[in-house]
């Protein structure tokens, strides 16, 4: 009976850290929010210049659906699957199919190239290439039709210095609201310095 209570009590344990361990991915859910995360030094600058692009790339609808505008499985703007076999995101729901993308590899040939100030932006010393974004997306079985993003982060992988490997880095995984999203959209698409400077002023930074 004592080595039943024990086995019980190992697996509540062993569920509670798992649940844990994905409540703890920090939600940011505006630019007030975005601005606070120490760029520069613990996070990349260029996760900035990602999440701008990203946020001006994909659609988002008046329900505040995402909608998917290129094709992962292509590699398009150095993107592929990911299979969290780490564990740092959610388990993928059962029943529906769902699958995670990374996306921003600036070294991956493609066909489809991120824009040029994504990859060499014109600025100081921005990171090099760790950081990426991961999305969630609902898989469609009608031909045409474009695919739901449910979640969005920004994410990077560990600094060589940390002797970590390649992994993704939990304590600078973050996840993006579709109101962030919104707001960063705000931004003209492109590289209207006028339109930056306008938001920078706004909202109070220097990002």
């Amino acid at each position: 009976m004592m080595k039943m209570s024990g086995r019980v009590t190992s697996c509540c344990v062993a569920l509670f850290f798992a649940v844990t361990s994905v409540s703890a991915v920090q939600r940011l859910r505006s630019i007030n929010a975005l601005k606070k995360i120490n760029y520069g030094q613990s996070v990349p600058k260029h996760s900035l210049v990602l999440l701008y692009w990203f946020a001006n790339t994909v659609e988002i609808d008046n329900n505040n659906v995402i909608l998917l505008t290129f094709d992962p499985n292509n590699g398009d703007y150095g993107s592929h699957h990911y299979g969290n076999y780490e564990g740092l995101l959610d388990p993928l729901p059962l029943g529906i199919r769902y699958r995670y993308y990374t996306i921003g590899n600036l070294n991956q040939e493609t066909s489809m190239p991120l824009p040029r100030y994504v990859v060499r932006p014109p600025t100081e010393d921005m990171g090099g290439n760790r950081d990426r974004i991961i999305i969630r997306v609902r898989e469609q079985n009608i031909v045409g039709q474009a695919l739901q993003i449910d979640q969005v982060y920004i994410t990077q992988h560990y600094d060589t210095s940390e002797h970590q490997g390649t992994p993704y880095d939990p304590d600078h995984t973050y996840r993006i609201t579709t109101n962030l999203l919104r707001q960063i959209r705000e931004f003209s698409v492109g590289e209207n310095q006028q339109q930056l400077l306008h938001l920078r002023n706004l909202y109070g930074s220097n990002a």
